[in-house]
């Protein structure tokens, strides 16, 4: 990239389809789902030369998540195995635990806040956070900071 590159942070509803699309090919290439480039191409809808021209310019916001330190915020219910779901929900994203800091509940809800590194991660941080709000007595949940 050139030296004086300035970032925008841009609602991909004012943008035209074909950087979403760059972006699902990146996806899909990353999943492993399909062999080659063609492939992916093919299946999202747009060229290969529009896909070359933009897949090192265009990222989803969590992307830039990657190779960082980050720490979660969780409200859950107080009840057996809800933290080793979520330990095991990050460790299936291949992101390293720092730290684990949970409190006593308190009417029967207790704050949990881990620290994360990113470096491995093969989901983004959006997509764990997701999955880890599906894990019954997750209450709240939220990224308090990043490195």
């Amino acid at each position: 990239m050139k030296k004086d590159t300035t970032f925008f942070l841009v609602d991909s509803s004012v943008l035209p389809e074909v950087f979403s699309k760059v972006i699902e090919v990146k996806k899909i290439l990353g999943k492993g789902t399909v062999k080659t480039v063609n492939d992916a191409v093919r299946e999202v809808g747009i060229s290969r030369s529009a896909y070359y021209k933009y897949k090192d310019f265009v990222f989803p916001f969590y992307e830039t998540s990657r190779g960082k330190v980050i720490t979660l915020y969780f409200v859950l219910e107080n009840f057996s195995g809800i933290l080793s779901r979520i330990i095991n929900e990050i460790a299936l994203a291949k992101a390293n635990i720092l730290t684990i800091n949970q409190n006593i509940p308190i009417n029967n809800l207790a704050d949990l806040t881990i620290s994360i590194e990113t470096t491995g991660m093969i989901k983004d941080i959006k997509e764990l956070m997701d999955d880890i709000s599906k894990i019954d007595g997750v209450r709240r949940h939220e990224i308090l900071a990043r490195e």
